[in-house]
C-alpha cells in the first residue's frame, strides 16, 4: 500500500466541529471550505468528491468522553477509521459488523495492555489501529489503565508485542494549532525499530510541505484536519503531491 493522506472529521453533539488543542469544551461547528454546513455525512460525501480520498478518520468526542457514540452516522459516514473511546472488546460489540468500519484504539481510552490484547482479538490486527495518543509529548493515559511503561516508544513496544501493525502518532495539543506534529523524532525510531509496521501522523500539520516531510521520514501517510478544512491544502496540492509519487 503506498502513502496514504487521511481526512479528519471531528463529532460532536452530531455535526462536524474544529478541534483545536484538545479543549474539547471549546468545539464549535466548524466551517469547512468542503461543505458549506457541519452536516457530517454530506462534509464526508463532499471531502470524498472533491479529494478522491475514500477513506476518512472520525473521531467521536462524545462516545471518547464517555457519553453515547453516534453508531447511526457511522454506517453513513462511508469507509472509515473510526475513534469512539474503545476500553476494551465489549465496546466492539454494537460496531464489529459495519464492514466499512476500521477501529481506532486510542491510548487516551483503552483499559492498558490487557484491553487493547482483548480489540487486537476481536477486530484482527489488520482493522485495529493503535493510536499513540500525548499531551505535549507525554502519553494520556486512561484513568486506571495498567500500562507498566509511561513513556512513547516503551508503548510502542508493547502494543508491537501483542500484535499490533498499524499505529497513529497524535499529539492532541497540536491539533488544529498549525504547528507540525511533533513526533517527527518518535516517527523515526519506530520506523528504524519496526520497519514493517503502519505509522500514522497527524495533529498539526500546516501545509503539504509537512505532509512531504512525514513521508520523507518514513510515515506510511498523515492524517489531516484543519489544513484541509481551511484550504491550506487543496486539490491542487494534493494532485501535485500524489502525482509526483506522494
Amino acid at each position: 500500500m503506498g502513502f496514504r493522506i487521511i481526512p479528519v472529521i471531528d463529532l460532536k453533539g452530531g455535526m462536524a466541529v474544529h478541534a483545536v488543542g484538545g479543549r474539547r469544551d471549546q468545539y464549535r461547528p466548524i466551517r469547512s471550505v468542503w461543505q458549506a454546513t457541519a452536516d457530517p455525512i454530506a462534509l464526508a460525501s463532499s471531502i470524498r468528491e472533491g479529494t478522491g480520498l475514500e477513506t476518512l478518520y472520525v473521531a467521536d468526542l462524545d462516545a471518547i468522553e464517555g457519553r453515547s457514540h453516534h453508531g447511526a452516522f457511522y454506517r453513513d459516514l462511508g469507509p472509515i477509521w473510526l475513534d469512539s473511546g474503545l476500553r476494551d472488546r465489549s465496546d466492539l460489540d454494537p460496531l464489529i459488523d459495519l464492514p466499512t468500519l476500521n477501529f481506532v484504539a486510542g491510548l487516551e481510552s483503552v483499559e492498558g495492555p490487557r484491553g487493547l490484547a482483548g480489540l487486537l482479538v476481536a477486530a484482527g490486527a489488520n482493522r485495529l489501529i493503535f493510536s499513540i495518543d500525548l499531551d505535549d509529548g507525554r502519553p494520556r493515559i486512561a484513568p486506571g489503565a495498567d500500562w507498566p511503561e509511561i513513556d512513547p516508544l516503551s508503548m510502542v513496544d508493547r502494543a508491537i508485542d501483542l500484535g499490533v501493525r498499524r499505529l497513529i502518532l497524535l499529539d492532541l495539543r497540536r491539533v488544529g494549532t498549525g504547528r507540525g506534529v511533533g513526533t517527527e523524532d518518535l516517527l523515526l525510531k519506530i520506523r528504524d525499530r519496526f520497519p514493517g509496521v503502519e505509522i500514522v501522523a497527524g495533529g498539526g500539520i500546516r501545509g503539504i510541505e509537512d505532509v512531504q516531510a512525514l513521508r520523507d521520514r518514513g510515515a506510511s501517510g498523515v492524517l489531516i484536519g484543519s489544513a484541509l478544512h481551511d484550504g491550506r491544502i487543496g486539490p491542487t496540492e494534493l494532485d501535485s503531491f500524489l502525482s509526483s509519487g506522494g
